[in-house]
């Protein structure tokens, strides 16, 4: 089947046929799985690194290790939850690692530049260019506040109110219980809004 045939094809139902074809011997097919879900998992990753090289190093990373992993995949859940599975763990495990932790130490002592803007804003073309400072300044407070989330309550917020997973998807990503999940969203939730109440 061709590329074109399968990019009329939606959801689970286009991810099966790449699957299948790549099992079959396509390696090709894989770009396919990956021009579908590359920014969706880059987006996810920038989420909980709070770091456009870190999310960008995770989300490949994360794509290596499921084209590698692909044989073990059983379709027990839905391609995409296996995938944010994988990336969620890349970004746990870079998170917790010494030499990240001591990274991230020795970059704390200067982290703004005279603008006031730290050295990881993304310049997003897609804003008016009457206000792109201001919008820059406002996602960097945003970010800054699911940066300051600890791990757990970051990683389900972001899988939730970002990415749009449901409670059972965010449960066989993570592992966790739905109360588990539904405690650490609304504690999360709540720590958000009096972090950015009055600045936005």
């Amino acid at each position: 089947m061709s590329n074109d045939n399968v990019s009329r094809m939606q959801g689970a139902e286009a991810d099966e046929v790449l699957i299948s074809a790549f099992r079959a011997g396509r390696v090709d097919a894989f770009d396919g799985l990956v021009l579908k879900y590359k920014d969706r998992v880059f987006n996810m990753c920038y989420r909980m690194m709070g770091d456009y090289d870190e999310a960008n190093d995770c989300a490949q990373e994360a794509f290596i290790k499921a084209y590698r992993a692909m044989g073990g995949f059983r379709g027990e859940s839905s391609f995409s939850t296996w995938l944010y599975r994988i990336a969620v763990n890349t970004c746990k495990s870079r998170l917790t690692s010494l030499k990240y932790l001591f990274f991230k130490r020795m970059l704390s002592t200067n982290t703004e530049t005279d603008d006031g803007l730290t050295p990881g804003d993304i310049s997003d073309e897609r804003f008016s260019p009457e206000h792109p400072l201001r919008k820059r300044q406002q996602d960097e407070v945003i970010q800054r506040a699911i940066r300051s989330l600890p791990l757990r309550q970051r990683t389900v917020v972001v899988l939730r109110d970002i990415e749009g997973l449901s409670y059972d998807e965010i449960a066989s990503v993570t592992g966790l219980k739905a109360g588990t999940i539904k405690s650490n969203i609304a504690r999360g939730r709540q720590t958000l809004r009096d972090k950015l109440k009055g600045t936005l």
